[in-house]
């Protein structure tokens, strides 16, 4: 049987079923009378309660939109693909030969529903609260600074985290050029990925102008 011990000392947890635990990390390919969907879920409704919870508690002042706007900003693949490699979930899962040739470990879907069934199989062995303290202890090393501002437009660090999870390198960016007058320069910003070009976009300054290709980027390797 796996060894789970590194894996509950980085969650802070030991389950006393380990059959929950297994299932949580056993992905339909697998072949098993189980799966972790139903576990994931149960953890996606009880991530969504957490993180809405704390961010109602932690900005007392905002409105929902607002709260609406940054919960989106945490509870979404990429945001609990951050997560479950911060405790290495990729290295636990279970998969078929084929999805494990396939890249399965480190597939965004694959990492972001395993955390979720992990969750899950947390909360129905120890209740709300046990899970609300090991997803908000995640959630805060994996985010310093939760604001609206810093999780919606810092698109470069969130480009960043999903080049690394998925293709194991970091993106790169290129001047194209810049036009206009000195006072009114706009310049142009290419993002590479393994000497790839897959966007580019013109901005105000250099940073606003990568920040505009990450966003752009974002969106075209999550389609």
């Amino acid at each position: 049987m796996t060894d789970y011990s590194q894996l509950e000392k980085r969650l802070n947890y030991t389950f006393k079923d380990k059959q929950l635990i297994i299932e949580a990390l056993t992905h339909k390919s697998y072949k098993k009378p189980y799966n972790n969907e139903r576990l994931e879920f149960l953890g996606d409704a009880v991530l969504d309660l957490i993180v809405g919870e704390y961010l109602f508690m932690k900005f007392p002042k905002s409105n929902e939109g607002v709260l609406s706007k940054i919960r989106a900003s945490l509870v979404n693949e990429s945001g609990f693909t951050l997560l479950a490699n911060a405790i290495s979930l990729g290295e636990y899962i279970y998969l078929s030969p084929a999805e494990e040739n396939n890249n399965g470990r480190h597939k965004p879907s694959l990492l972001s529903n395993a955390f979720e069934a992990v969750i899950g199989a947390i909360y129905l062995e120890a209740g709300l609260e046990k899970a609300k303290e090991i997803a908000i202890t995640l959630l805060e090393a994996a985010h310093p600074k939760i604001d609206l501002d810093t999780l919606s437009k810092d698109y470069k660090t969130a480009l960043q985290e999903l080049t690394q999870a998925t293709h194991g390198v970091t993106p790169q960016y290129d001047l194209l050029g810049a036009s206009g007058p000195d006072h009114k320069k706009e310049f142009e910003i290419a993002v590479t990925l393994n000497g790839k070009t897959i966007a580019s976009a013109k901005g105000k300054s250099k940073k606003d102008a990568q920040q505009k290709a990450a966003k752009i980027a974002l969106e075209v390797l999550k389609s």
